[in-house]
């Protein structure tokens, strides 16, 4: 119960301030005028959010993240962290004068990873159980990212489109700044802010105080090189030097990363497998079970099993046990590493409760543990 209360205090007062964020935002907005260039940007820059999107969604099938938390995350970088980002940058700029290209390249990179960096620290300090290692944190990490892009092109996109004295403004203007962040570059955001999600995802993993500390300082770090690499780039030779960046740099260390994050996503597989095991040998479910929740398709064929079987009623109720025995099964996982989150026995004890309460409306593929052949069909 307090766990619960907990958690709906922590939404509450993200949603209170992600609204406060959002009507700072609309403010900006409307300064800048002209709402034809705003609809246009809002709708250039949804397409390579809703491409990201579906990309981070996949990577995070094995244990899904709360939807409201994935939410709160986007609203987060699109809200939150663009009005704080623009807030600390208009005060430099006021109090310390800084160049452009110092604020380009060293105050945006500071305040950026670190504004959007703090959505998962809450989540470390205040929702600790939903983070089970660096998967999560690049979850997360994405989430926010993508939702500070979405708003950000939606400002140079209508921006370029209305012009500036130096620029002629139009389509043709708004469409060629959307090729070079939106088709070229849509990773950037998500990729920079992903370092500080790996170090949350290791200091969650580690039993030792030292990298608990270390690894996410280093992963800000990491972020904040890596965007001002970035930004620096752009005004090398008038931004000629951002394809060299790009395809020297960019390029392989964002594949290095995507390689990254598919090797952990199966890693997952292979721990979620592991751990159900043994709480399958505790009793906290049947042995038989196992292959049917350790692996995708295995669970996309027991659902689609049970709609076939039992109608709407035996789907929602597979998916749902499905669901209580991953988050089981990653719980179990912390704890057996000696890395639980604090109040691990409850949430566990409430795991089991939930599934001993569905099991009996469960309509399983096969009465007998299914081979290797059957749980990946």
């Amino acid at each position: 119960m307090h766990r619960r209360r907990s958690d709906v205090a922590f939404t509450t007062w993200v949603g209170i301030v992600m609204l406060a964020g959002a009507a700072v935002m609309a403010m900006v907005l409307f300064l800048a005028g002209a709402p034809q260039a705003i609809a246009f940007g809002v709708v250039l820059a949804a397409i390579p959010a809703a491409a990201l999107i579906a990309v981070y969604l996949w990577l995070d099938r094995y244990e899904p993240e709360p939807k409201q938390l994935l939410l709160l995350g986007l609203g987060w970088g699109a809200f939150v962290a663009t009005s704080a980002a623009l807030f600390l940058q208009a005060f430099d700029a006021f109090a310390l004068g800084s160049s452009e290209a110092v604020q380009s390249v060293l105050v945006a990179p500071l305040t950026e990873e670190a504004v959007k960096g703090l959505f998962i620290l809450l989540l470390l300090v205040y929702r600790r159980a939903e983070l089970d290692g660096i998967l999560d944190g690049i979850v997360y990490a994405g989430m926010v990212g993508i939702g500070f892009a979405f708003t950000e092109n939606i400002l140079y996109l209508s921006q370029a489109y209305i012009g500036t004295d130096d620029h002629v403004g139009g389509i043709e203007g708004a469409v060629f700044l959307f090729v070079v962040r939106g088709v070229f570059s849509p990773f950037a955001h998500p990729f920079f802010t992903a370092f500080f999600g790996i170090g949350i995802g290791v200091a969650v993993g580690s039993r030792s105080r030292v990298v608990r500390v270390v690894a996410p300082v280093l992963g800000y770090l990491v972020a904040v090189g890596a965007h001002a690499l970035w930004n620096a780039s752009m005004l090398l030779n008038g931004g000629d030097g951002a394809l060299g960046v790009y395809l020297l740099l960019m390029v392989p260390a964002f594949l290095a990363f995507v390689a990254f994050a598919v090797w952990s996503r199966r890693r997952e597989g292979v721990l979620l497998a592991t751990s159900l095991t043994d709480c399958a040998r505790r009793g906290f479910l049947e042995p038989a079970e196992v292959p049917w929740l350790s692996r995708i398709p295995a669970r996309r064929a027991c659902r689609r099993h049970a709609r076939e079987a039992g109608g709407p009623g035996a789907l929602e109720a597979m998916r749902a046990y499905q669901g209580e025995a991953i988050e089981l099964g990653f719980l179990h996982h912390r704890y057996l590493r000696g890395t639980a989150p604090a109040g691990y026995q409850e949430l566990g004890e409430a795991h089991v409760r939930r599934m001993i309460e569905l099991r009996p409306r469960l309509i399983w593929p096969g009465s007998s543990t299914p081979s290797m052949a059957e749980a990946v069909r």
